[in-house]
């Protein structure tokens, strides 16, 4: 077995029932939002990893290729690309419509470089936006006391309503080599 460092987290589940009523931000005019159809292993490791580092994003690191390519190949899973000006990759959202008609936000955030520019909100109702489009009858999404500290508060904004906390231990194997906050150390 791996040696792990244990850690401890409060999840915070929530859920939106309807579609927000106030109009969404707009994403800067130099930025796009595009759909990545066949998102390689390689590029959603990057993604998931660049994204997720200072916030503990560990299970998908410890999936193995063939099991994050045939999460990629499920047609009800898809990866969203937010593209900045300069055509550097600003951030990507993940989402699962295997509960149809429930859809889940399963990760979202931005590269390090885009954390604080402004995008947030936009991005995330870009999100919420796309999958009422689909006709979805609720979303879903959960976030954690080691995301970053605006990500409940802009659930929160975005329309969301939280239905519950747990408070979870992980094992986060160090052969990973997150750096991981002494706060969240057991």
């Amino acid at each position: 077995m791996d040696p792990v460092v244990r850690v401890a987290v409060v999840v915070t589940f929530l859920r939106m029932d309807k579609p927000p009523a106030e109009p969404a931000p707009a994403l800067p005019a130099d930025v796009q939002v595009r759909l990545e159809p066949y998102c390689s292993v390689a590029t959603y490791r990057y993604l998931y990893n660049t994204v997720g580092a200072p916030y503990l994003w560990w299970l998908r690191r410890t999936a193995s290729d063939q099991q994050l390519a045939a999460l990629l190949r499920n047609p009800a899973v898809s990866i969203h690309v937010l593209q900045g000006a300069d055509d550097r990759i600003a951030g990507f959202y993940e989402l699962d419509a295997t509960p149809w008609p429930a859809v889940n936000l399963s990760y979202f955030g931005l590269m390090p470089h885009a954390v604080g520019c402004g995008m947030g909100l936009a991005f995330l109702r870009h999100a919420v936006d796309e999958v009422w489009r689909r006709g979805a009858r609720v979303m879903t999404v959960n976030t954690c006391t080691a995301d970053h500290p605006r990500a409940l508060p802009t659930y929160l904004r975005a329309g969301f309503r939280p239905v519950r906390e747990l408070r979870e231990q992980w094992n986060v194997p160090l052969r990973l080599g997150l750096d991981i906050p002494d706060h969240l150390r057991l």
